[in-house]
């Protein structure tokens, strides 16, 4: 440890404390909608980004302001237990009251808060808190979140720390922005390039039901539907909704199989060359994939097979069932339940329009091309942003190793 830095416990940082649960019915009844009073937030309300969204419609007016806990400006806070414990964590820049989810540290005027916020995002912390937790939806109880460490230097030199990390985050903030920007925009281009593909079409195009230019095939669901102990460690494809990847391949990696004997006795739902997969129910509905370059493998019920005949190519199809367009049809076709879900005969009324089969052959030789170029620049911008979330964790390392 760098001469003149101490190791203390969260709990002897100042104020360590938690806030209070408010009743839907309660928000509802006594503090939505009000034009005076202190903000109130929940863990919902910070991001993974360490923003606060102080705007929430949810204020508690000063008479009934008693039996709730004040976090003063300059406080920091860290969700508590659930999915984002440990990793939403953020620094107020005003007073509010907050959810007893979240825990808040409001240190002594000897250190600096925002200096306490900086510590709680690096690694090191993160390994104490991760260890801290317990219990089936995980978490970390008051009196063991005081007992994580934290290194401080002198306030003079927590303070010099914090002034470059708020520069230097700043830029990687803007950076970040831009390039999430350009993510988003080149994912848009594509998306609007597909969308005109298959809503302004040309002369000589001509509509049919899918039903009439596919054939449907869904999978065994009877006696012989393959169960998750029959599954072997090499064999005939057994696909799934979660094979199918977001360029619309098949995972091979994560492919489970069965036996040649197993695959026999299904009466249906077995894939041939040029075929495609559809995904018919839950939140992954629509979801699509060609088989190529498998030629053999048999579909779980959540799939069914769509066959083109010869005067629509398969990946034509592919990128229309896939196309904004493709995607809205849905709406039309299914359920509306809470767990929505399609079948194949409602995927068959699906209009299409097509040229020949030439035209599509090219149409599609261009869109692959073109998404080809949206991929090669998505996987650019991503490679950009984990550069600099990792730029962030090094200089987090260097700034709490007294190297910065």
């Amino acid at each position: 440890m760098k001469a003149g830095w101490q190791t203390v416990t969260v709990g002897e940082l100042g104020r360590v404390f938690n806030g209070n649960s408010i009743s839907e019915a309660e928000k509802k009844a006594n503090f939505e909608g009000l034009e005076e009073g202190v903000p109130y937030i929940g863990t919902k309300n910070v991001s993974f980004d360490h923003e606060i969204e102080y705007e929430t419609g949810v204020k508690i007016p000063g008479e009934k302001q008693g039996g709730f806990k004040l976090a003063p400006a300059n406080t920091v806070f860290i969700c508590a237990e659930g999915g984002s414990a440990g990793r939403k964590i953020a620094h107020t820049d005003r007073e509010v009251f907050f959810g007893n989810k979240l825990y808040a540290i409001s240190p002594t005027h000897f250190n600096s808060s925002r200096f306490v916020f900086y510590y709680c995002l690096s690694d090191d912390f993160a390994k104490q808190f991760k260890s801290a937790m317990a219990g089936l939806i995980g978490g970390v109880s008051m009196n063991k979140f005081k007992e994580l460490n934290i290194t401080l230097p002198p306030l003079s030199e927590q303070q010099r720390i914090v002034a470059i990390l708020d520069e230097v985050f700043d830029g990687i903030a803007t950076a970040k922005a831009n390039t999430e920007k350009n993510l988003q925009n080149a994912r848009a281009l594509f998306e609007s390039h597909l969308q005109s593909v298959f809503t302004q079409r040309g002369e000589g195009w001509m509509e049919k039901a899918l039903g009439d230019v596919c054939e449907f095939e869904n999978g065994d669901r009877g006696k012989n539907y393959p169960n998750r102990n029959e599954y072997v460690e090499s064999g005939i494809p057994w696909i799934n909704t979660g094979h199918i990847q977001p360029d619309g391949t098949l995972s091979t990696d994560e492919m489970n199989f069965i036996t040649q004997k197993k695959f026999d006795s299904l009466r249906s739902g077995k894939i041939q060359p040029g075929d495609l997969v559809y995904c018919l129910r839950g939140a992954t509905l629509g979801k699509t994939a060609l088989v190529a370059p498998l030629t053999e493998g048999a579909v779980a019920s959540s799939l069914v097979i769509v066959r083109p005949s010869a005067i629509l190519d398969s990946r034509f199809l592919y990128f229309f069932l896939t196309s904004p367009h493709g995607q809205g049809l849905i709406r039309g076709f299914e359920n509306g339940a809470a767990q929505p879900n399609l079948g194949a005969r409602s995927v068959a009324k699906y209009p299409i329009s097509f040229p020949t089969a030439k035209e599509q052959k090219g149409i599609a030789d261009r869109l692959m091309v073109f998404r080809e170029e949206t991929q090669r620049l998505e996987s650019l911008y991503q490679r950009k942003l984990a550069a600099l979330a990792e730029l962030k964790k090094s200089l987090l390392h260097q700034a709490f190793s007294g190297m910065l």
